[in-house]
């Protein structure tokens, strides 16, 4: 007889896990995580914490799944499968967040936490009494906080910030309430150059390249933190992971034209090292 192939003793490839909400345009949300999982080369589960019905254009209702289901999920997922790491995006109100605090509570995996309050549209995603207690509740358990600069300044209730001094102030200001690292993304800033920062208690490292013209930048934020949360499911290196997305996402970004999706604020191309 040949060796069983669901033998458990072999070693399981890598797989992340991605608590968020969906899109219905498949832009951004779990879509484009899982999207950005496969193209990165690991395998993508999911827990969904919330139905959008948006496109390109925007978002025209937001209902959050019932009471338990969102931890069910992430039960069901870590009870088979060995996760090794996590992104939390969406979490729209303040019930979800302690539901997803508490099921994620007391694991080793690697917890990148996308703040998701603004969708590109403009549409508000975040209620604001569930502000307060995702600074309190998740922010201390995320292993990497990934704001762009609108919502890091929400979280801190200041300005958005509009110099490099600034952001970087705003970093570490946030790095103050319990995350290990902040990426400071840099897609709504100014100039020719677009720049995120990676700050840790001891490091400030910028990672930039030319500003890209083009309208398709929906799920920017969601795809930049599923790339880093798939590169640290793969082991590398959080400033050798940043390196890395960062790259990949400029390079789906510049690829965005090429397919050419829906009428508005299209997707980036997950794909743009695969497809030919």
């Amino acid at each position: 007889m040949g060796e069983n192939m669901s033998d458990k003793s072999r070693s399981q490839h890598p797989a992340a896990l991605t608590i968020a909400g969906s899109d219905s345009g498949g832009g951004a949300g779990i879509q484009a995580d899982l999207k950005t999982f496969s193209a990165l080369g690991v395998f993508g589960t999911s827990a969904i914490t919330a139905l959008t019905a948006q496109n390109t254009q925007g978002v025209t209702r937001v209902q959050a799944v019932e009471p338990g289901m969102a931890a069910a999920q992430i039960s069901a997922v870590i009870d088979d499968i060995a996760i090794n790491a996590i992104k939390i995006g969406m979490l729209a109100t303040s019930d979800l967040i302690l539901e997803v605090t508490e099921a994620v509570e007391g694991l080793s995996s690697p917890i990148v936490l996308d703040p998701v309050m603004i969708a590109t549209s403009g549409d508000p995603l975040l209620a604001d009494d569930a502000v307060e207690t995702l600074k309190t509740a998740l922010l201390p358990r995320a292993t990497v906080l990934t704001p762009n600069l609108p919502e890091a300044a929400r979280l801190l209730g200041e300005d958005t910030a509009a110099t490099e001094d600034h952001v970087i102030a705003q970093g570490f200001a946030l790095l103050e309430l319990g995350p290990k690292a902040v990426v400071m993304k840099g897609g709504h800033g100014r100039g020719e150059s677009c720049r995120d920062y990676l700050i840790t208690a001891e490091t400030v490292t910028a990672y930039e390249a030319p500003r890209l013209k083009t309208r398709n930048t929906h799920g920017t934020g969601c795809t930049l933190s599923s790339a880093l949360t798939a590169e640290l499911a793969k082991g590398t290196l959080l400033s050798d992971a940043m390196e890395r997305c960062h790259g990949w996402l400029h390079e789906a970004i510049r690829a965005s034209d090429l397919i050419n999706i829906g009428k508005g604020h299209g997707p980036v191309h997950h794909f743009h090292e695969i497809w030919k």
